[in-house]
């Protein structure tokens, strides 16, 4: 399959600069000897943009702790703010950033346009917010952004009676014309290619005259616990949400409340520190990992250890214990055949891992990631070929057959795990330059820094 290669725009969130990338792309360091560190990371992107849509319907004012500060969060802060929600930046207690103060709109308004980047969750989450906004809102974003599925979104809207002109495209741009109400009631989607147009709809739902009653109606739903995820920041807000079946969600009308909120570190972005730990050896510890979550990050406790590596997770911190290494040199990685519908996000850092195992693997279910920010699958079998490896590619997966790597570049494709996966694979082999290390800002802008951190 052929993947367009393109580079982020360039970004610098509250003033908190985005990875620089030096001339010519990123040289990733290589690991020289076994790692000991201890690392932490700032808030979930998945937690911290729902949160924000969630503040901006409540009844009140409230406040994020330690959210997180990057391009996809000023994205949604920057649409929910064309649409009259305030912000106010307060002092926070961590060393990520500001706490955010959000004040709801006394009636939002439209006539606007939303820059939705390269975020899923602006492009997904803000048109039902939209459409309760008085007047159009207009929604594009970048190149790959309007390639990105967007048909549950849309069908759903017009499924509430929303009018929305996309000139029958399904993707953007599009034009949602808000009237200040959304009848809502029973509903059907197909949200095969995301869970994000479940959690769309959800998000804005208790805010529907007469709530949602929704049903997915494909064969697959990938990703399912960003919907639980969903079900329970709404709760959390005490709005009344119901799944009495597999596939079908109730959200009845009704106040969505003010409260404060702590965003937990995003587990995701812990994946290339743990995984560092186990290619380069040594171990990594990530702190403030929570005790109980709805993050699929969660499952690299379960997923590190197919590999060989050992994990202990105690008082709020994640250790990672790369394996022995092989008396025949090899790094002691255990091939690993994963089948992972729900933990997408993950796999592009798990096959960098993959690559550099000592027996082969593969990984099914995951040909959703064809619509993430690239066609992932496509990537990473591209990336790898140029360098040596050998990657044979299905339409729901990979095979991985470990070959001897050399260096060269490493296209990231505006794609922030594809381009901290090319920073694994430099750990390893010596040459690799990441093409836009910059576009991990996305959801990490630190990135560099702590990888830097990571080596020591």
């Amino acid at each position: 399959m052929q993947i367009s290669r393109y580079s982020a725009p360039e970004f610098d969130p509250y003033g908190d600069a985005a990875p620089d990338d030096e001339p010519g792309g990123w040289a990733a360091p290589v690991a020289t000897g076994p790692l000991d560190a201890v690392l932490s990371l700032p808030g979930s992107k998945s937690l911290t943009n729902r949160e924000l849509v969630l503040a901006a319907l409540a009844d009140g004012p409230s406040v994020l702790h330690a959210p997180l500060w990057s391009r996809d969060s000023e994205l949604m802060v920057e649409g929910l703010r064309a649409l009259g929600t305030a912000f106010e930046r307060i002092p926070g207690a961590g060393g990520f950033g500001d706490d955010l103060r959000v004040v709801p709109a006394d009636e939002l308004t439209g006539s606007t346009t939303i820059d939705c980047g390269l975020a899923g969750t602006v492009m997904r989450f803000l048109p039902p917010v939209a459409a309760l906004a008085l007047g159009p809102t207009t929604f594009d974003g970048d190149e790959y952004a309007r390639k990105r599925p967007m048909s549950g979104v849309i069908d759903g809207l017009h499924g509430l009676g929303v009018d929305l002109d996309d000139d029958g495209r399904g993707t953007l741009p599009f034009t949602v014309h808000g009237t200040g109400r959304v009848g809502g009631g029973v509903l059907e989607i197909d949200a095969s290619a995301s869970s994000q147009f479940v959690s769309a709809l959800l998000l804005s739902a208790a805010r529907f005259e007469q709530g949602v009653d929704l049903r997915h109606t494909g064969e697959r739903l990938p990703s399912l616990p960003h919907i639980e995820m969903t079900v329970a920041a709404l709760a959390a807000r005490g709005v009344e949400v119901a799944s009495p079946e597999v596939g079908r969600w109730r959200v009845a009308p009704g106040p969505i409340a003010a409260i404060d909120v702590d965003i937990e570190p995003d587990l995701s972005n812990a994946a290339p520190f743990l995984i560092g730990a186990v290619v380069a050896g040594g171990q990594a510890t990530i702190t403030g990992w929570p005790a109980s979550t709805t993050q699929v990050g969660a499952q690299l406790a379960d997923l590190l250890p197919r590999f060989g590596a050992r994990v202990e997770i105690e008082g709020g911190r994640f250790t990672v214990h790369a394996p022995a290494r092989g008396a025949d040199g090899g790094r002691g990685i255990r091939g690993v055949d994963l089948h992972l519908p729900e933990a997408g996000e993950l796999v592009p850092n798990l096959v960098a891992l993959a690559a550099l195992a000592d027996g082969p693997s593969t990984f099914t279910g995951i040909g959703h990631i064809r619509h993430h920010e690239t066609d992932r699958i496509a990537a990473l079998a591209a990336e790898l070929t140029a360098l040596g490896g050998r990657v044979t590619e299905s339409e729901d997966g990979l095979r991985i057959d470990p070959a001897p790597l050399h260096g060269g570049d490493w296209h990231a494709y505006a794609d922030h795990r594809m381009a901290t996966s090319g920073a694994i694979i430099g750990l390893a082999v010596p040459g690799v330059v990441v093409d836009d290390i910059g576009c991990t800002s996305k959801t990490l802008p630190q990135f560099t820094e702590l990888w830097g951190r990571l080596l020591g």
